[in-house]
């Protein structure tokens, strides 16, 4: 039997990969995740994908995070919009300007996907709560964290709930089939400053000390479907 642990709050989408996404009241997901979600990323002369840290796959690039993307239509049309929330006219010329680089592009997914890890991430409102009782100066909501399918947990319900879920099925609406695999090892994008959110320390060093530097439940599609805002998370 189905045992329901909660209610889809939140979709989000981040059309490039480390900028700000966009908040959804649907979205169709399939094999890869979100559909679009993370589809282009600022790449550079050596193939590095733009992000908050540098490592063998993606090389920092601060700022990113102040600026945003969206798909404009259906058909996928990509806009991404400048740190005053304005459209840009072109988006590789002004990348380039604004990271002071000649050598940055916005490129779409090719062979190396532009994943860290599973393509579905999920977090709880227990959890986030908790983080908010853990650094209560800092401000904090999910876009620090970057879940696709923010969770309302019933009153209760520990932080971290979605430990439990590794190695289980769940459904999603009427088709989509979930399989929750395990956490996210968080970096120091959860401390960085974007948009309205400044820039803390503190927000890692409470996930490190008391969660092992994990947080969030990371997923595979079993079964290609539809999300949508108020659709129950059903355990199978």
């Amino acid at each position: 039997m189905a045992n329901i642990v909660g209610t889809i709050e939140q979709l989000w989408r981040y059309p490039i990969k480390s900028t700000g996404g966009e908040k959804l009241r649907s979205v169709e997901v399939d094999v890869r995740g979100v559909r679009g979600d993370r589809l282009f990323a600022v790449r550079d002369a050596e193939g590095k994908f733009g992000s908050g840290k540098s490592t063998r796959r993606f090389r920092r690039m601060d700022g990113l995070l102040h600026l945003s993307s969206r798909y404009t239509n259906d058909a996928g049309e990509l806009e991404l919009m400048d740190h005053h929330g304005r459209p840009v006219a072109d988006a590789r010329a002004f990348i380039r300007a604004y990271l002071g680089r000649d050598d940055v592009e916005v490129a779409r997914e090719g062979d190396i996907s532009h994943f860290d890890q599973l393509p579905l991430s999920i977090l709880t409102t227990a959890t986030l709560d908790w983080i908010r009782q853990a650094v209560p100066d800092v401000p904090i909501d999910e876009r620090r964290f970057r879940p696709n399918i923010l969770v309302r947990t019933p009153p209760g319900t520990p932080p971290f709930v979605e430990d439990d879920w590794f190695g289980r099925k769940a459904r999603i609406g009427g088709t989509l089939r979930i399989e929750l695999v395990r956490s996210s090892e968080r970096c120091v994008m959860t401390n960085q400053a974007q948009q309205d959110l400044p820039h803390s320390p503190l927000v890692l060093k409470a996930i490190a000390a008391a969660h092992d530097n994990r947080l969030d439940a990371l997923a595979r599609v079993v079964a290609a479907g539809q999300a949508q805002l108020g659709d129950a998370l059903a355990l199978e």
